[in-house]
């Protein structure tokens, strides 16, 4: 199985948007794929958390929802502060437990989506790039086009790398449909960002937009694969 951690620039950047695209994607080329939310904060009354229900929704296979999601706090703030606030710790062995579950499920691809941006704290002196960077996961980073992206997107770079993590590749997310100099601003990203850009979404693509972006997204990502 091939696994990746989805990171973005940002909280509501698009990760679940492009993992679902990438799930779709993988899926309509028959190379069945799951995602998955290993924390989450933000549930409803079953306790169940948007974003995983669609990478849920979307997987090649059937999975119950505490497979996708095995950590889910009600609250939806930062984890490690609603864990705090619900008298509960982030425990990362149940992480690393589900991990290796999620890698003997029968898929090919395995999305993996964090929470908020890559140096999500966990506890103290934790953070979720800590662990990521202990499951050797290479890294997809979701870049939530706006102004003020290009410096986002950089110091995420920076601490992949600081992590000792491999960033595969990116997407440009067009989250802001009148960012000013958004072609300026993606041939920059370009320039600086060694990984390939994997993809750029427009703002609110229509059905067949989607469907032809997920196909092409997931054979990038497959050819990043053989290099």
């Amino acid at each position: 199985m091939n696994s990746y951690f989805i990171t973005a620039t940002d909280t509501d950047a698009g990760k679940t948007f492009i993992s679902v695209m990438l799930l779709n994607g993988f899926n309509q080329l028959g190379d069945k794929a799951i995602g998955v939310k290993p924390i989450a904060a933000g549930a409803d009354e079953q306790g169940r958390n948007s974003d995983a229900l669609l990478l849920q929704q979307h997987s090649g296979i059937a999975l119950p929802y505490d497979v996708i999601n095995p950590i889910c706090f009600h609250a939806a703030v930062a984890p490690h502060l609603a864990a705090f606030n619900e008298n509960q710790d982030i425990d990362e062995a149940l992480l690393s437990g589900s991990m290796a579950n999620w890698q003997q499920l029968p898929a090919n691809q395995l999305l993996i989506e964090g929470a908020g941006g890559w140096l999500l704290p966990l506890s103290d002196n934790r953070y979720l790039a800590d662990w990521v960077a202990e499951q050797q996961l290479p890294v997809i980073m979701v870049v939530g086009m706006k102004l003020g992206c290009l410096n986002h997107a950089m110091l995420t770079v920076r601490e992949i790398a600081r992590s000792g993590c491999k960033l595969v590749g990116w997407v440009a997310n067009c989250i802001d449909p009148d960012m000013a100099l958004l072609e300026q601003n993606i041939a920059d990203l370009c320039q600086r960002i060694t990984a390939p850009c994997l993809a750029v979404v427009p703002n609110a693509p229509d059905n067949t937009t989607s469907k032809q972006l997920a196909i092409d997204l997931a054979r990038k990502l497959l050819l990043c694969q053989h290099v």
